[in-house]
């Protein structure tokens, strides 16, 4: 959808607002309708905060489960500029929506948490390592490149072929990242002409990935959730262990100070998930995000505070809430599209299976590989620690799990 808002819409949403929503309490506008959005809601209603959505569809994900919507084109700077009116601060569930609209809404006096000047750090690679390498953060070795010979170039004065070539716009779960082996992959990458720009890096021979996720208000408070470890295949994110089992002291605390740094630096208010490589002479930064994450949606279920409610609370500048897990371990499993396009009939198998998982679903069409849902569970006892206090139990919590999301898939059939 192009052009101006849909007026009936627009009309409708200020009107419920006004009816509905008391003085004292504010309003946060959300952009974007993805399930990042839907997982607000439930902290919402118990803060007793307002969301208004800007969604691409009435059948998106958080659309389903927020009253007040609007349908409208995140990309059109009049619309942006109507659903924000009657908004106290705008939030996001995605980095997409154009740099000079948001610089535009914060000329014009609406709130925008995070800010521009922060946001486009999570929107450009290119400009993200420049800026983390004038901080000193531990990165991959890494330079811009326009050409094949410059891709040569790197890898021959790195440690050679392969390496990984990301494009420095618009990648997301996989996409825009290549791993290329020599310069004939580079050149079939570099072909597409629908990549704006290309950087080239090392490619880093990890033990692991890691996140460490922190959020930030406005007034500098900052939090920290523990380090976790997260699985990725073919660049999505399939399962999250909280705290990450076995991860050194070291490495842990020197991943959490590099998250609060890059907070405070980039001046980001709200989540900031910082993706790493965990190696043996210590972590690298991989990527960012400025909003809520798929590394952090254990802590619905896991934590004190989820990353959601923490991230209203961030960008309301409310004193922000316990990040500490409430158990010694969660296990979290992204439940992705298989062959089943009825999840319903499994989703009460597992449920009545295994009463202890928690069961987390999105409202989202089933298609190969499409993030539709995710499974948890927590340990039945102890409080934080950096490994799992009984292997046994994080075992057999990582196969509970994974055993529903295989059935929700469609496949095994008990």
């Amino acid at each position: 959808m192009t052009g101006g808002p849909d007026s009936l819409s627009m009309e409708s949403a200020s009107t419920r607002a006004q009816r509905h929503v008391s003085a004292d309490f504010p309003v946060v506008g959300i952009v974007g309708g993805g399930q990042l959005a839907r997982m607000m809601a439930p902290p919402a209603v118990a803060l007793g905060i307002h969301l208004r959505l800007l969604a691409d569809s009435a059948d998106d994900s958080a659309a389903q489960v927020i009253p007040d919507t609007v349908v409208g084109d995140f990309r059109d700077l009049p619309t942006l500029q109507a659903f924000a009116d009657g908004c106290d601060v705008l939030t996001f569930d995605h980095e997409h929506v154009p740099t000079a609209h948001l610089e535009a809404l914060t000329a014009a006096g609406f709130t925008v948490r995070p800010g521009s000047h922060a946001l486009v750090f999570a929107q450009d690679k290119g400009l993200m390592r420049e800026r983390l390498s004038d901080l000193k953060a531990p990165l991959p070795g890494w330079r811009r490149v326009s050409d094949v010979a410059q891709v040569e170039e790197f890898a021959n004065t790195h440690q050679g072929f392969p390496v990984v070539l990301k494009a420095t716009k618009g990648g997301y779960d996989g996409k825009g990242v290549w791993v290329v082996s020599d310069a004939y992959e580079a050149s079939e990458v570099m072909s597409h002409d629908q990549v704006p720009g290309f950087l080239v890096e090392e490619l880093v021979l990890y033990t692991r990935e890691l996140s460490a996720m922190v959020v930030r208000s406005p007034s500098g408070q900052a939090v920290a959730y523990p380090v976790v470890e997260t699985v990725q295949r073919d660049g999505i994110c399939h399962e999250v262990y909280a705290p990450a089992p076995g991860l050194h002291a070291d490495h842990a605390v020197a991943a959490q100070q590099i998250a609060l740094s890059i907070a405070g630096e980039l001046d980001v208010v709200g989540v900031l998930a910082v993706e790493l490589f965990d190696t043996p002479d210590g972590v690298l930064v991989n990527e960012l995000a400025m909003r809520p994450h798929n590394s952090g949606h254990w802590s619905i279920d896991g934590a004190v505070t989820s990353q959601f409610e923490n991230h209203l609370r961030a960008v309301l500048d409310l004193p922000l809430g316990d990040p500490s897990t409430k158990a010694g371990t969660t296990v979290m499993v992204n439940l992705l599209g298989g062959d089943l396009d009825d999840l319903y009939p499994a989703y009460l198998h597992v449920m009545a299976r295994d009463p202890a998982l928690k069961v987390h679903v999105y409202g989202k069409s089933v298609k190969p590989g499409r993030k539709v849902g995710h499974v948890t569970a927590v340990s039945s006892g102890g409080t934080g620690g950096a490994v799992p206090g009984d292997v046994d139990e994080f075992d057999s919590m990582l196969e509970r799990t994974r055993h529903a999301v295989a059935y929700m898939r469609g496949d095994i059939d008990e």
